[in-house]
């Protein structure tokens, strides 16, 4: 019989251990199961199911013996990815944001893990409309009865669990609304990017519908970049971010927007 902490343990800690595994393969580039064992003080036959599941999800990719990391764009798209990692920071700037949105407003948000935080806590604020591409913000406001849901189709990406491509843009290109949200990958005091061209043109098309557009981003999406240029930070009318984002880089962004800081609890 395994010894304490050798199990798999609960849900939640099965959810962290596989996202600690993840963050420690990314890291390290290739990684033996042995030594994954010992780091997550688990046994090697929980870490092969914890492997199984991260490659079934395109996280990461198993040989025999060990693991190695898919290029960092493939791992960073990831939605699966994407939902467990910085959640204290999502829901502070999420938090922060929604208090952008009044009743009567429409609004339309993007597939951002950040903006589906966003989308539960805006449920109330009805009658609302809302546009958006992204499949699991559809099914938050799907009960609504004050809420009037557009869906953005296109061409779904199972990575993403979202639609993209040409018919998305042009969806998003035929309407016109109060509130635009949205959150990239990356950012620096100047601009805004993202590791997906795909993926560019269909936040481009959407900041270009709002009458007003706002920008959330957590501590570990800024003072970087990406691939491709998304836009520059002073085409937004609100940045919002967390507290962990330096003071001085916060400084930079408001001589290009207002910045709204959210507190992280705990």
């Amino acid at each position: 019989m395994s010894g304490p902490g050798r199990s798999g343990g609960s849900a939640r800690s099965q959810q962290r251990r596989r996202q600690r595994i993840a963050e420690h393969v990314v890291r390290r580039g290739t990684v033996p199961v042995g030594e994954l064992a010992e780091a997550m003080g688990v046994s090697v036959m929980t870490v092969h199911r914890d492997l199984e599941a991260l490659a079934a999800r395109g996280v990461l990719r198993r040989f025999r013996g060990g693991v190695s990391a898919l290029p960092t764009s493939v791992f960073e798209s990831n939605l699966d990815y994407r939902l467990g990692v910085h959640v204290a920071e999502k829901e502070a700037v999420a938090r922060a944001a929604a208090e952008l949105v009044e009743p009567g407003m429409s609004v339309m948000l993007d597939d951002s893990t950040s903006v589906l935080a966003l989308a539960a806590l805006v449920r109330e604020r009805t009658p609302l409309t809302v546009l958006t591409n992204a499949r699991r913000v559809l099914e938050v406001f799907a009960g609504c009865e004050e809420v009037r849901l557009v869906a953005l189709g296109g061409e779904y990406s199972r990575t993403h669990d979202s639609f993209l491509g040409v018919p998305c843009v042009e969806a998003v290109e035929a309407m016109s609304v109060d509130l635009v949200l949205v959150s990239t990958s990356a950012m620096n005091a100047h601009m805004t990017f993202h590791q997906e061209q795909d993926v560019v043109l269909v936040k481009r098309a959407m900041l270009a519908s709002g009458a007003r557009t706002a920008l959330l981003m957590d501590r570990s999406k800024v003072a970087r970049t990406a691939l491709h240029r998304l836009c520059p930070v002073a085409d937004f009318d609100h940045v919002v971010v967390d507290d962990g984002v330096a003071g001085g880089l916060v400084a930079e962004l408001r001589e290009h927007t207002e910045v709204r800081v959210a507190e992280v609890s705990g």
